[in-house]
């Protein structure tokens, strides 16, 4: 095991109001326009380099950046925010610090973002949402490769799995070409869905794309493999030299021995040692807590 991470927000900072992301709802959107989207992009902007700095500081060197750093990024045209070229000398400025300091950033778009629906106005947003986080690694001067991987789900089934997988391969060849480097897929956590075995047969042996395992969700979706075999399996997707991604959470109800809560829900920290079965992977800890639960899981196993 390489690189532990957290995703999207710093819970230690963010007590001071430091966060990237500041968004806004739609009517506030319409009602105070770009200026208020760009001063909230820019302070978004300021804010992760901090975070960096912090993580840094704390020994950590993996982080999700969450999918709001331009508010409505998806929905307006980022370069005319009147703050833009403040805001793309940050985001340089952070892609510096992160390649000097081998930090790796990676994201992970909505559930909505559905590449295999049958609805084209769906898989229109979709596009302009995934495009518009290529956008922001292309700002950041990230590689166009799965190291800084945008990952995603297939989504969902429509009824037919076949059917559905068909078109989102034929919908991934819409998007540019740095976007479809730096996606990945990830398997599910529920029977219905998309496994390991289901993601590497359909989608990876056809177009070549790298499989993020998440453990948790295998626990309810195996595909008939074991966690060893699924996450070697996974692993295999990669391209060389491009050490694999693995998500790592545990059960929320039995954290909390309730069981009104769902199996899958993830619990604020984490509790059992990791196990990658000598695989070279990063971790990324899906766990509520964020930074503190990934600083309370290296002192409990002297990491």
């Amino acid at each position: 095991m390489n690189n532990l991470g957290y995703a999207c927000i710093n819970m230690t900072l963010g007590k001071k109001g430091i966060l990237t992301g500041r968004a806004m709802r739609k009517s506030t959107l319409d009602a105070k326009g770009l200026p208020y989207a760009s001063q909230l992009a820019l302070e978004n902007a300021k804010d992760l380099k901090t975070i960096l700095e912090w993580n840094v500081d704390h020994g950590i060197y993996f982080f999700r950046i969450g999918s709001d750093l331009f508010p409505w990024g998806n929905k307006i045209d980022i370069t005319k925010l009147p703050d833009y070229n403040e805001i793309v000398k940050v985001l340089n400025d952070c892609g510096d610090y992160a390649r000097a300091n081998n930090i790796r950033l990676t994201t992970h778009p909505g559930p909505f973002n559905l590449l295999a629906s049958d609805k084209e106005e769906v898989v229109l947003n979709t596009i302009l949402d995934l495009e518009m986080h290529s956008t922001l690694f292309d700002l950041l001067k990230l590689d166009e490769t799965p190291f800084n991987k945008i990952n995603i789900h297939v989504g969902a089934t429509y009824g037919n799995k076949e059917v559905a997988i068909y078109r989102w391969k034929q919908n991934f060849k819409r998007l540019s070409l740095s976007c479809q480097k730096r996606l990945t897929l990830e398997n599910d956590d529920k029977e219905s869905m998309y496994s390991v075995k289901d993601l590497y047969d359909s989608v990876y042996q056809d177009i070549g794309i790298p499989i993020v395992f998440d453990i948790h969700h295998h626990n309810f979706n195996t595909g008939g493999m074991d966690h060893s075999e699924a996450m070697k399996l996974a692993c295999s997707t990669w391209p060389k030299g491009i050490r694999p991604i693995v998500h790592y959470s545990e059960s929320k109800a039995l954290h909390e021995n309730n069981n009104k809560i769902k199996l899958q829900a993830h619990s604020d920290y984490i509790s059992d040692f990791i196990q990658t079965h000598d695989n070279d992977v990063d971790v990324m800890i899906e766990a509520k807590a964020k930074e503190l639960a990934l600083l309370e899981y290296r002192k409990k196993y002297n990491i």
